[in-house]
């Protein structure tokens, strides 16, 4: 392999993979089809992703100006320690991330006056912790949007499990290679003293300011916050959604043949499903192959996971179930293999990536398993007892 010239691999990947889609769609459909597909997610899902980023960015940012995060801090202390190990102060993380995206922990967790209370282990399998309810709300909202109101509540019941096994099983991790981050704390005294407002501290200026403008600023500031995160989307969007959905669906549903139009694929995804239908099935209940690009996308992105949506329940192969374990998937997985990296390096903490790649993954699997047989079990007591 080391005799290889560079470029010669990604070159191979590249004849392959167009040569497939050529060879089965026409290359030139195959360029049409690519072209209108990135189109109308752009215009269609895109801008409707950004505007529901905007709004939950400012109504995070209210939370965060006037208290609502201190105050689920001290309803959720009681709660967080016996079933995260973890301090009370974490549920400001999970609710940052639940309000806007996986990047939001880390000016959470690098804020003294939030790192103060955390063991060394404990400060690593945040992460974990708040990334299993990543894009929570612009999920929720976005399924209940589509007519769907009870199902993401089951969801989000099975993220919260699945953020229980992963911030367990990292931890375990973590103090297997160190047992040393038991006992060590994250910042130093001198941190610690600064934290806890011993040395001199200036008044903040926002004290000062009347409530109007305070609201004003906070609801601007998290609308352009939202405005990021939405444009942070495109690129997963587009790229990974097109992909995944061209190698998704099929031809022409009218006419059975390949016209160029967008949503067209080679249907490889849901044969490969097929060969593993039975189970498939039995541990998430997908009723239809193609459902299964829902959660390979989310590895990715979310956002270009819940671009697939729209175009499924056009076809009708969409059931509550997968509404259900779509949100828990979606909200674990959440794009981990591209977050989880970048925020465990911006912590300082990169040489646990692969760990927390492991623990993310066998989360996100756990929690859309539990999820499907809690939706199934509880619709069949309703419907046995009605």
């Amino acid at each position: 392999m080391k005799q290889i010239p560079r470029g010669i691999p990604c070159l191979t990947v590249i004849v392959v993979l167009f040569g497939y889609l050529s060879s089965v769609m026409g290359f030139t459909n195959m360029l049409n089809t690519i072209m209108r597909t990135a189109h109308d997610l752009l215009l269609n899902t895109v801008f409707y992703l950004m505007a529901m980023c905007v709004l939950t960015g400012a109504l995070s940012r209210i939370f965060s100006i006037f208290g609502v995060v201190d105050l689920l801090q001290r309803m959720l202390k009681p709660v967080l320690r016996p079933l995260f190990n973890l301090p009370g102060v974490s549920s400001a993380g999970a609710l940052m991330t639940f309000l806007s995206d996986k990047p939001a922990i880390i000016s959470v967790a690098k804020n003294p006056q939030f790192s103060r209370y955390f063991k060394r282990y404990q400060h690593i399998s945040l992460v974990n912790f708040a990334g299993s309810y990543a894009m929570g709300l612009l999920v929720i909202i976005f399924m209940m949007g589509h007519g769907f109101y009870t199902e993401p509540l089951y969801g989000l019941a099975g993220a919260i499990i699945g953020s229980i096994i992963s911030t367990r099983l990292m931890q375990r991790l973590i103090l297997r290679e160190h047992p040393e981050y038991l006992d060590e704390d994250v910042i130093g005294d001198k941190e610690q003293e600064m934290a806890t407002g011993k040395y001199e501290t200036h008044p903040d200026e926002d004290s000062r300011q009347t409530l109007f403008v305070r609201v004003l600023d906070a609801l601007l500031d998290g609308g352009k916050t939202g405005v990021e995160v939405g444009l942070a989307i495109i690129p997963g969007v587009l790229i990974i959604s097109t992909f995944v959905m061209t190698l998704t669906f099929g031809a022409d549903s009218a006419t059975g043949t390949y016209t160029g139009a967008a949503y067209q694929g080679t249907e490889l995804l849901p044969l490969l499903a097929g060969k593993l239908g039975f189970l498939i099935r039995w541990l998430f209940g997908f009723d239809a192959a193609e459902l299964v690009a829902f959660p390979i996308t989310a590895l990715g992105t979310v956002g270009a996971a819940l671009g697939l949506i729209p175009e499924m329940m056009a076809k009708g192969i969409i059931d509550s179930n997968a509404i259900a374990v779509f949100t828990a998937m979606g909200m674990c997985w959440s794009g981990f293999l591209s977050a989880d990296a970048a925020t465990l390096d911006s912590l300082g903490y990169r040489h646990f990536i692969s760990r927390s790649f492991t623990c993310t993954f066998v989360a996100g699997l756990s929690a859309g398993i539990i999820t499907h047989w809690l939706y199934f079990i509880s619709t069949y007591l309703f419907e046995s007892l009605c």
